[in-house]
């Protein structure tokens, strides 16, 4: 989709420089054509996303560009530099309390194989049909966890992240909820949250449901209704649809990978659909029966050849608008190594590239939101893309 057909010229350079000024407590305005689907999905849920700034920057694992993610200096960094959304993962302890790892296995994002005691503990599992060996939060009790320290889960690419290897331990979900109320006191403003069950098919076979977990912890917060601070999301829908089920009305964004992939609960119940059929209009209106939003890899915006070079832009952004949904797109990192080949520079493969360029890209799309690993780029992106 081009940047015309999303609105463009002095009207939507108004409308957006009007957003800009109001900062992160600013609403969304209506543009031009289809642009204003943003809020007519907000209107239409009456969910408080309303009151976000579009394209709204969502720090991926907190902020996982400078710290190891999911930890409090990876989610207070994140809210320091101006995240607006800071985003967790939820796995559960063997005694039912909801963590925020990226995974259930940790060996590649806490110290665990330097604890002899847990030695015997290391193990091989098959989650959504994939073979992992490591150590796995669903062996550990809450308290086993809490000895651990989290480190760099990528330290070939971030080397400087390990700086902070053990400085912190894995937060729970309910610890997460507990500093955004005391954040949320000190700016006078919610913090708010991207919250994703991350396996929760495979989860509920071991006895460990995610979602009524989770609604309990939502509900004592005050962040299960329509207008809270709160977003969910999963790739699976028959997650996003027991929480609904469960009375948790905050806004849901189902999260899709790449084409030709099956969402592990439609394997499991036999459901042949693909994301390719997810994609269309009528997978969108589907979807929007249970769902306020979509979280697309950034390849079903604008696909990449076998050189990773972009391609022509798909119909996703227009189309999604048209079904009501938002669109919270994952996910830009700095590095070469994470960004299209188009914005690569120089031959280090962990050095930054073009992100501001390829922030400029997908932002023209569109797009309601981004997940990004440095909130702080994509905020002087989004700036910039509003001044234009």
């Amino acid at each position: 989709m081009t940047h015309d057909q999303q609105g463009s010229g002095p009207a939507r350079r108004a409308v957006l420089g009007a957003a800009a000024a109001l900062g992160a407590g600013g609403a969304v305005f209506a543009l031009p054509g289809t642009a204003s689907a943003t809020e007519a999905a907000a209107n239409r849920g009456g969910h408080g996303s309303a009151k976000l700034p579009v394209p709204t920057v969502i720090g991926h694992r907190g902020s996982s560009g400078y710290r190891p993610e999911h930890t409090f200096g990876s989610y207070q960094y994140a809210l320091d530099i101006g995240a607006d959304v800071i985003e967790q993962d939820l796995v559960p302890t063997k005694d039912g309390h909801l963590v925020c790892r990226h995974e259930p296995e940790i060996g590649g994002t806490t110290d665990v194989s330097k604890h002899p005691e847990f030695a015997s503990r290391k193990t091989t599992k098959t989650i959504d049909g994939t073979a992992m060996t490591g150590w796995f939060t669903e062996d550990f009790t809450l308290a086993e966890l809490k000895t651990l320290r989290a480190v760099e889960r990528l330290p070939g690419n971030r080397q400087r992240n390990t700086l902070y290897d053990g400085r912190w331990e894995i937060p729970t979900f309910e610890e997460v909820l507990q500093w955004a109320e005391e954040q949320g006191r000190k700016r006078g403003r919610p913090v708010w949250l991207h919250t994703e069950t991350k396996h929760p098919t495979y989860f509920r076979k071991l006895g460990l449901g995610l979602e009524e977990r989770l609604a309990r912890l939502l509900r004592r917060y005050g962040r299960d209704r329509k207008n809270s601070p709160q977003f969910l999301e999963s790739f699976e829908s028959s997650s996003l649809q027991r929480l609904g089920s469960l009375g948790v009305a905050a806004p849901k964004i189902f999260l899709l990978s790449g084409l030709g992939s099956r969402p592990w609960d439609f394997v499991e119940a036999g459901d042949p659909r693909t994301v390719d059929d997810l994609i269309t209009p009528a997978g969108l209106k589907w979807t929007a029966r249970f769902a306020q939003g979509i979280g697309p890899t950034l390849t079903l915006i604008i696909p990449v050849d076998a050189a990773g070079k972009l391609g022509t832009p798909t119909t996703l952004v227009r189309d999604a608008h048209a079904a009501g949904l938002i669109l919270h797109p994952y996910t830009m990192r700095n590095e070469n190594t994470f960004l299209p080949a188009d914005f690569r520079r120089g031959t280090d493969p962990n050095a930054y590239g073009d992100a501001f360029g390829a922030f400029k890209l997908y932002f023209e799309q569109g797009i309601d939101g981004i997940f990004s690993d440095n909130a702080d780029t994509a905020l002087l992106a989004r700036q910039d893309f509003l001044k234009s």
